[in-house]
């Protein structure tokens, strides 16, 4: 489970990386493994639709158990299950990098999904951020 504390250190972190980084003002959201919404924070200057984006990244993650790389990597391969997935869960899915499964042993207990620059810098601070909050992240 992911307390209020974690998901709240994972977007600090999250954000801090982005800073440190230079990237684009970041959108951060953290989701149970339910793939309901415990925390977000869209920074100043991140465009309003940004929120849809990160929850579609971390939703896509913990519904399907594979981050947003494997969901890339699985549309490239085959278009038409990411697309009937996307349908079955009323297009919510944004099947890229930077939604990242966060991981307690072998379970997954939940996902961030970050967005704002590029995919992959994205989950690069996604996974700062779970790890800072004692987690492992598989992105």
């Amino acid at each position: 489970m992911i307390t209020l504390e974690q998901a709240q250190t994972m977007i600090a972190v999250a954000r801090d990386k982005g800073r440190e980084m230079g990237l684009k003002p970041l959108s951060v959201a953290v989701l149970d493994a339910g793939g309901h919404l415990l925390a977000f924070v869209r920074e100043d200057g991140a465009s309003p639709g940004r929120f849809e984006i990160a929850q579609g990244k971390a939703y896509g993650a913990v519904m399907l158990g594979m981050p947003g790389s494997a969901q890339m990597k699985r549309a490239e391969d085959q278009a038409y299950f990411m697309a009937a997935v996307n349908g079955a869960f009323g297009g919510k899915v944004i099947p890229v990098p930077g939604g990242v499964l966060v991981m307690q042993g072998d379970a997954a207990v939940g996902a961030v999904g970050v967005t704002g620059d590029t995919s992959d810098n994205d989950a690069a601070v996604a996974v700062a951020g779970i790890e800072a909050a004692g987690f492992t992240a598989k992105a």
